[in-house]
């Protein structure tokens, strides 16, 4: 359990040290995850409600696409 809790951590370090990098805010509640980014964009993109995994996935696609998201 303890290795479970020690893996969660470590890809939640992972994911926000990403978002950083990306010029994404990141807020937890609970186990959810919200992730806004406001730099160089007409509007905020806002992801709400996103687990761990839907969170990686989305920056590592924003991390594809570069930073204009284009």
């Amino acid at each position: 359990m303890a290795d479970v809790m020690q893996e969660q951590k470590t890809r939640e370090a992972s994911m926000r040290a990403l978002a950083e990098s990306l010029e994404f805010s990141v807020e937890k509640s609970g186990e959810r995850f919200t992730l806004t980014r406001t730099a160089e964009l007409s509007r905020p993109a806002v992801e709400e409600n996103l687990t761990l995994a839907e969170a990686e996935e989305l920056l590592e696609t924003w991390k594809l696409r570069g930073l204009g998201g284009g």
